[in-house]
Parts: structure tokens; C-alpha cells; sequence
């Protein structure tokens, strides 16, 4: 056997494969008999047909399964003896009818290379890091909803101002679902005053099309889904069983010590100032996403390289799982070269700077992600055999250990970002972040 390659450019090489008849002989010849005493042919008892016989009628395809077998593991030896780096996998070059009895065959494959590229981690405009800060308005708000939250609840009469209505929404054999909302939650103005000032008892026809500020609150009052809560316009019937509403609870130190525990909490000060780290905590995942999808752009704008784009193309043709043509097969490199491209400088920048994740990264991130979960959850003090335990029936879950491993990786990328990239730290509300980052 002889293995050859020819590199035609810096994207785009050959791999060729000269097979001797004696290379697959001695293979050949022990399938064929394997099949002589397994077959079951008329006039013949069983596993005493002629290995003439099985020859003639089946020594062409086990020729050819025992060729393939084995350019199929010399061809991975081969790039992996050689490192060729390569992206995709080798494609069979078409050639005409093979003759199978001759002494020698040679079979040829396209290869798709790697590019050589340098990365360039500092940009000629920073890239903006985001930092949301609580606002007044926000604070405030939160602090309400805990008022609420942890207030007294009262039976009202009527419907007033920030009640909470529980009813059952009717609507012919459609829809049947008892629920409760609160008041401030419905935009609708002319259902707004259809509520006001009705009693336990009473029932109402009401439109839905419009009737809340956000379609979630629909969908939970009606119990439908949320495809057909997209165009719903209908009208149902609310019969009301409740009407309660929710004094605020005073801000004094029993409720302090009820939301964060005794004594760490002693004024509304101190508690906004919670409240205020709290929030800015909910942000941070978003605006750290926010900065890796913008690192990310820029080193795809700034890494300079081609790809192997006729190889690939052809490459996505064969491997597609639908039948594409030529033209969708275009289409489809078209939208996935940024990807490709990305996931070689991420290859890059994981390998050059030791970013790699082995398992016992994993296991001890999995083991620190379960120690917040339980906290979360009241189990401030496991113990280490109970998170061990944990952790090893994690650890046997292929598709948990591919998704930690994905998650750790990406931490590591941006912690290696903020530290060697040039970033420009900007603070701003809420609001503002949302009209700034994704107004374009």
C-alpha cells in the first residue's frame, strides 16, 4: 500500500491511496469463508457450501467492503500520523468503473485545510462592557413588590384600585379556567371600567383582545396556549369568587429580618441598598452575553483568513441530511461561515492560552454550581460525600457533561477577554441599556 498527499494550496490538498491486491487478499479470503459456513444454499448441506460457489456469487462486495474497511482506517492513520490539520472530513474523488480484479487500485480524496491565522486581541475601538445600576424607579418598585409580597392579605367587596380578582373565564367548551390577576395588570380602559366597583358573585362579558399589558397574563388567565393566545379575539365570561387585596407590609425591622434574616438589615437604607445589589446581580449574565456576542464580532471582523469554501460547500452537499442541490448547498456555507470561523479562533485561543477544560475542572465547577443551587434552596451546609454523590450521578449524564463543559469553556473565554482585550466599561440604567445595545 502506498499513501501520498499533494497539497494544490494553502486550503486545498489530495490524499492518494495505491492498494495492492495482497493487502486485502488474506481479508477477503476469511470473510468468504466465513460466509461458506454460515450459508445455506439449495443441494448443499449447511456450512458445506464451496467457497468457489460463495466467490462467484458474493466476492465482489466483499471485495469492495473489505477495501473500504481498510482505506477508511489507513486514511485516519494517516492524517493523524501526518497531523493534517484539516476541517470536514476527506471526500472521494468520482473515477469511472473500478476494476476489482486487478493488482493494484488506487482511490484519491479532496482534503479541506486549516488556515493560518494570527489573533489580534487588541482592537482599534474598545469594545463597550456594560454595567447596569438600579435606578430609583427600579428600586423602588422592587421594594414595593416585597411590601406586597410579604404584606397582609384583606377581603374587599368591591373591585378597587390593586386588587387581586379571582374568577373562572368561560368561554362555550373552549375554554373553562379559573385564575387570579391583579387589577393593575389589565390596559384595556373600557374593561378597566367594567371591573371597577363590581362584587363576589357578579359576572361579566369581556373582550380579551388587548386586555392586559403582557399576553403571559393571558395566557394564564384562560389556561390556553401561547400560539393561540397570539390572535385571540373573543369574548368571555369572568365569574368572580374573590377579591382580596394586599396591604403593604410596614418597612420595620420584623420584615427585614423575615427577608434576609435576623439583624443584617437594621434601616430602609441598608434594604434599598440590598434590594439595589440584588438587581444589579439579575444583569450581569445579560450584559456578560452582550460582551462576548461583541468580542466575538470584532475578532471575526479583525481575524483576517479564508476558508476552503468550494471544498466545504461540497463537503455540506454530502453530508447534509436532505438531498440539497448545488445552489442550497451554497446557501447553507454562506450561513454557516461565521460559525466555522469562529470556532476556529475559538480552537485557537483555547489551545494557545491553556484553556482547556479536563475533568476535574468539571467536577469541581459542577460541585460549586450544586453548592449555590442547594443554598438557593435552604441546604446552606451540605456535605462533601452529599455533594460528591451528587456530582457522580451528574458526571453520567454524556449530555449534562457537554453542556458544563460548553458553559465552563465560555466562562474561561470571557474571563480571558476582560482581561486581554481592550474594554471600556460603561454604567448605565436599565432602560438605557437596552436602547444602546440592542437599538441597531
Amino acid at each position: 500500500m502506498k499513501i501520498t498527499s499533494n497539497y494544490i494550496d494553502k486550503l486545498n490538498g489530495k490524499i492518494s491511496i495505491e492498494i495492492d491486491k495482497k493487502d486485502y487478499t488474506e481479508q477477503v479470503d476469511r470473510e468468504l469463508h466465513n460466509l461458506s459456513n454460515k450459508a445455506n444454499m439449495p443441494g448443499f448441506r449447511k456450512g458445506h457450501v464451496p467457497v468457489g460457489l460463495i466467490r462467484k456469487k458474493h466476492g465482489k462486495a466483499v471485495i469492495m467492503d473489505e477495501v473500504n474497511k481498510l482505506i477508511d482506517k489507513e486514511l485516519r492513520n494517516y492524517i493523524k500520523d501526518k497531523e493534517i490539520d484539516m476541517l470536514g472530513g476527506p471526500i472521494p474523488v468520482p473515477q469511472g468503473e473500478i476494476n476489482w480484479d486487478s493488482d493494484k487500485i488506487t482511490f484519491e480524496f479532496e482534503v479541506g485545510l486549516t488556515p493560518k491565522f494570527d489573533l489580534k486581541l487588541k482592537f482599534k475601538k474598545s469594545v463597550i462592557n456594560y454595567i447596569v445600576k438600579a435606578d430609583e424607579k427600579m428600586i423602588n418598585e422592587q421594594l414595593g413588590s416585597i411590601q406586597k409580597q410579604y404584606g397582609k392579605l384583606i377581603a374587599r367587596k368591591k373591585i378597587e384600585k390593586d386588587c387581586d380578582i379571582t374568577g373562572v373565564f368561560t368561554h362555550e367548551d373552549e375554554i373553562n379556567n379559573k385564575s387570579t390577576f391583579n387589577l393593575n395588570r389589565v390596559k384595556s380602559k373600557k374593561s378597566l371600567k367594567k371591573l371597577l366597583g363590581l362584587e363576589v358573585g357578579d359576572s361579566i362579558n369581556i373582550d380579551v383582545k388587548g386586555l392586559f399589558n403582557d399576553n403571559h397574563d393571558l395566557i394564564q388567565v384562560l389556561g390556553i396556549s401561547h400560539d393561540r393566545a397570539k390572535d385571540i379575539d373573543i369574548e368571555v365570561n369572568l365569574n368572580i369568587d374573590e377579591i382580596n387585596y394586599k396591604e403593604p407590609a410596614d418597612l420595620d425591622q420584623e420584615l427585614f429580618d423575615k427577608i434576609y434574616g435576623k439583624g443584617i438589615v437594621k434601616n430602609v437604607a441598608e434594604l434599598k441598598k440590598k434590594i439595589s445589589d440584588d438587581i444589579e446581580k439579575q444583569f450581569v449574565n445579560q450584559t456578560d452575553q452582550k460582551l462576548m456576542n461583541d468580542i466575538i464580532e470584532h475578532l471575526i471582523e479583525n481575524t483576517k483568513f479564508k476558508l476552503p469554501a468550494e471544498f466545504l460547500t461540497k463537503w455540506i452537499k454530502i453530508n447534509s441530511e436532505k438531498k440539497l442541490s448545488d445552489d442550497e448547498a451554497k446557501e447553507e456555507y454562506k450561513k454557516s461561515e461565521k460559525g466555522m470561523k469562529y470556532q476556529l479562533i475559538e480552537s485557537k485561543l483555547v489551545t494557545e492560552n491553556n484553556l482547556q477544560v479536563n475533568f476535574d475542572d468539571l467536577k469541581s465547577y459542577t460541585k460549586d454550581l450544586i453548592r449555590k443551587q442547594m443554598s438557593q434552596y435552604g441546604q446552606s451546609n451540605p456535605t462533601e460525600k452529599e455533594l460528591d454523590d451528587i456530582v457522580a450521578r451528574v458526571m453520567q449524564n454524556k449530555d449534562e457533561i457537554k453542556r458544563l463543559t460548553e458553559q465552563l469553556t465560555s466562562t474561561r473565554i470571557l474571563n480571558f477577554f476582560k482581561e486581554n482585550t481592550n474594554i471600556k466599561s460603561k454604567e448605565l440604567t436599565y432602560e438605557q441599556f437596552i436602547k444602546e445595545a440592542y437599538s441597531s
